[in-house]
């Protein structure tokens, strides 16, 4: 109870602080009251160099102790408000994030504006939850930069960008000023594909040369040679200009106008025993099997019946299916 209470007052007192918030939409801008500074261990030193020269120049009455001394208190205030100033009003805003696969890094995009007349160096950026920030960038007066920041992945669905950290102890590094931004992004995490891939269902499956008996005879070029394809296939013409010991690969001709016989990808008819992730797992599997061999397919799974078709948008809308499968939201 004492623990809950505890968590509750430090994330209270966080989001009052350090203006904390779940997602902030748009472009944002680092205004003055979102901009920490305190010292750094170079800054207290610092501070106690300052202290012992002021007592020096007290006992021996040295005139340009003194000014020697107020010189470099000087200097620490310009630092203190040039390092304040340096993050201070820079404008951010998230930008594309592809989705990834569970157990890939999803990268998000990230944009920083500097919409003033004074350039900004050596501006650290890291998620929160990572520690220490460990990308650095300058922004140019009047410019923007980009910065790719890594996030783990480990469950399909919608993940929300985590809190970003901005760090900056330019110029002298005597203070450390940083603020907290929550971009308004997220990636969508497609379920792993099953490893080792189970072969594509038998039923609706390819002829035993991997196509339909329609449109064989219309010749679309030369692809790279893939696991599966029938050796009558083989462009033996080409391969034979090549030494596979010099590096040359075996390549396959390509047809198109051919349809597999009704390949159809049913989440329905895989057997009961299977666990859920584990079976759609199988099904991505299958999805990217399907387009890799140019595999026309039917995609069903609850309410969704795709195809038979392939492509790009086909194969984003089967994964993103399976994504959000039973999730809220998935509409």
């Amino acid at each position: 109870m004492v623990a809950a209470l505890q968590s509750l007052y430090r994330k209270g007192r966080d989001k009052w602080l350090f203006q904390l918030r779940d997602s902030e939409p748009g472009v944002v801008t680092l205004t003055m009251r979102r901009v920490f500074i305190l010292p750094t261990r170079a800054g207290l030193a610092f501070a106690v160099l300052l202290l012992v020269m002021l007592i020096g120049a007290l006992n021996y009455n040295l005139g340009l102790g003194f000014a020697l001394t107020f010189f470099a208190g000087a200097c620490a205030v310009a630092d203190m408000y040039l390092t304040a100033k340096n993050l201070a009003l820079l404008q951010l805003a998230p930008g594309r994030v592809q989705p990834v696969f569970a157990g890939e890094a999803a990268q998000f995009e990230l944009h920083l504006l500097n919409r003033g007349r004074q350039d900004r160096y050596a501006v650290w950026l890291g998620f929160q939850a990572d520690g220490a920030p460990r990308h650095v960038t300058d922004v140019a007066a009047g410019a923007s930069s980009v910065v790719l920041l890594a996030a783990a992945t480990r469950a399909r669905g919608w993940l929300a960008a985590p809190r970003v950290r901005l760090v900056t102890r330019f110029p002298l590094g005597l203070f450390r000023a940083w603020s907290y931004w929550r971009p308004d992004a997220r990636v969508l995490v497609y379920p792993a594909p099953e490893w080792p891939p189970q072969p594509l269902p038998a039923s609706g499956a390819a002829s035993e040369d991997g196509h339909g008996t329609v449109g064989l005879d219309n010749f679309a070029g030369i692809r790279s040679y893939q696991p599966g394809d029938p050796l009558k296939h083989l462009a033996w013409r080409q391969i034979a200009r090549h030494d596979p010991a010099l590096g040359g690969q075996l390549v396959a001709k390509h047809f198109e106008g051919g349809a597999v016989a009704g390949l159809c990808l049913d989440f329905a008819a895989l057997p009961l025993r299977m666990d859920l992730e584990q079976k759609l797992s199988r099904m991505v599997s299958w999805v990217l099997e399907a387009e890799q061999r140019a595999l026309p397919y039917r995609f069903r799974l609850a309410q969704h019946d795709y195809g038979p078709a392939l492509g790009d948008a086909h194969r984003a809308a089967c994964l993103r299916a399976l994504a959000l499968f039973g999730q809220e939201g998935a509409q």
